[in-house]
């Protein structure tokens, strides 16, 4: 079915060249050219030339994509750039007030796009592992796995280019707010050395689960620690949290996690000395009113080397009284 064309748009039947006309009459403008595909529709070589010129390059996910990752120094000025523009906007206006959240909320955008991206690493190990499972020698089973382990190692890259922009933001954020970045759900892992140096899928499988168990569980001396969520005396705390950390280097720190008071203290003292921290926050949902005893219980089947107990409610006196039953050391602060 031929479209119909406007009023002045078609092409117009003009005598021949010598038949006493102007030669310029038989010119036609872009639009006459245009309009002489009669099904208004470009050919496939024209829109991918097309779409090249507007887009550049695209890749997908069967295709090899060899460009360079960006290396660490242009995500730092490129973070920073993004940092100084918001900080610049909203200064010296009412909107100063909503300056830590629009930063909080740049850090949280790197956050989120690596978490959505570590789903799909997830799947690509999983189909790695059926991939390998259902080798039977044939060239299309062996291009399969090959193109899940080229697909693997580009997410992997990808994943550390998003852990990097997180972790490049949080310091802005900590430099512009002094205070420290933290998710509001969720764990919070630095991923900016590890490696995607991945050749053959087994490699890249085990790699992958050793990175992950060392990140999300990681090896050390832990030691648990819950306080009031009322108490606000900074000095007690970093004292001995400084003391236990000078005893055991490989310390972990096992928080309670209440948003305010003595957690949070103890909290801001592990971001500042890079020690790893691990929190333990009720399940109100699942335990009601039982959920801070119920989380006490989990605590100490870590069972830390010693508990960190400092003024607080029942939910303290229960840690304390559990762990001495248990034989792990308590020591009470004030």
């Amino acid at each position: 079915m031929h479209r119909s064309r406007r009023r002045g748009r078609g092409v117009a039947v003009r005598p021949a060249i010598g038949a006493g006309s102007n030669p310029k009459d038989t010119l036609m403008s872009p639009f006459d050219f245009q309009d002489q595909d009669p099904t208004g529709q470009s050919s496939p070589t024209e829109v991918a030339l097309q779409s090249l010129r507007l887009f550049g390059p695209r890749f997908s996910d069967d295709e090899t994509d060899d460009r360079p990752f960006p290396d660490e120094r242009q995500m730092q000025g490129a973070v920073a750039d993004m940092f100084d523009a918001v900080v610049s906007c909203v200064s010296d206006s009412p909107a100063e007030a909503d300056g830590d959240g629009l930063l909080w909320g740049l850090v949280n955008l790197f956050h989120r796009a690596a978490e959505r991206l570590d789903h799909e690493l997830d799947d690509n190990v999983v189909a790695q592992q059926s991939a390998h499972a259902h080798q039977d020698g044939s060239e299309i089973k062996a291009t399969e796995l090959e193109r899940l382990i080229a697909r693997g190692q580009i997410l992997t890259g990808r994943h550390q280019v998003l852990e990097t922009l997180r972790d490049l933001a949080a310091d802005e954020f900590r430099r512009a707010t002094h205070d420290a970045w933290r998710p509001k759900a969720g764990s919070l892992t630095n991923g900016r050395h590890l490696t995607s140096a991945l050749i053959d899928s087994r490699d890249y499988i085990k790699a992958r689960q050793t990175s992950r168990l060392k990140l999300l569980a990681p090896t050390g001396t832990l030691v648990a620690f819950s306080g009031g969520v009322e108490y606000q005396d900074v000095a007690p705390i970093w004292n001995v949290l400084d003391k236990l950390h000078g005893k055991h280097p490989d310390l972990v720190l096992l928080n309670t996690a209440s948003p305010t008071g003595a957690d949070l203290i103890a909290s801001k003292w592990a971001q500042t000395r890079q020690v790893t921290e691990v929190t333990f926050k009720p399940d109100w949902q699942r335990h009601k009113r039982a959920a801070p005893f119920k989380r006490n219980d989990t605590l100490l089947d870590m069972l830390p080397v010693g508990v960190v107990v400092f003024p607080g409610s029942g939910v303290q006196d229960n840690l304390s009284d559990k762990a001495k039953s248990l034989g792990i050391p308590v020591w009470r602060g004030g």
